[in-house]
């Protein structure tokens, strides 16, 4: 085998098994007792201003303050660098058994951000989330100070987390923006 074959071999591979990971963590979200939500057809997030909409058409439906990366200006390149990705992806799982508060997946890396990644013969990270606070840590985050912590993720509070999770669904698009 050539030694450019055995690359794309390892891409395809890499490929399958984020496709086999997406199937098992989508499952369709609890209903949330009482209260009753319009889904979301997309999710917005603007990263400069640091904020995440749920919309239907044109219309936000809600608007929630979010943390980023710690290194959150560009798009996400490598594991380990803080970006939080930027483009189109969709959400294709639920998690309840994450390490925060609630866990939706992001699919990043998409095909193109694989193949970036291997021509500069690096790895892309991946487990990307919109998620709440972390679980079992008595922590009141300020979301309005802009402060970003996460290692990629789009993390946003608890409350907000529960109306994300109730208001869109397995396969919802996100478009993540500069």
């Amino acid at each position: 085998m050539a030694a450019g074959h055995g690359r794309w071999l390892a891409l395809g591979l890499a490929l399958g098994l984020g496709a086999a990971l997406a199937v098992a963590l989508a499952a369709p979200p609890a209903e949330a007792e009482g209260a009753t939500y319009l889904r979301a057809d997309r999710v917005l997030v603007l990263k400069s201003e640091r904020r995440l909409q749920l919309l239907r058409g044109r219309t936000v439906l809600h608007e929630f303050r979010v943390s980023l990366g710690f290194d959150p200006v560009g798009h996400k390149l490598a594991e380990g660098d803080g970006r939080t990705p930027e483009g189109r992806y969709l959400l294709d799982g639920f998690n309840t058994e994450s390490s925060f508060y609630r866990s939706i997946h992001i699919s990043y890396p998409n095909g193109v951000d694989q193949l970036r990644a291997a021509h500069r013969g690096e790895r892309t990270g991946g487990n990307i989330m919109i998620h709440g606070l972390p679980n079992g840590v008595d922590w009141k985050w300020d979301f309005r100070g802009g402060s970003d912590w996460t290692s990629g993720c789009i993390a946003v509070s608890n409350e907000a987390m529960d109306v994300i999770w109730v208001s869109v669904s397995p396969g919802t698009p996100i478009d993540i923006r500069p």
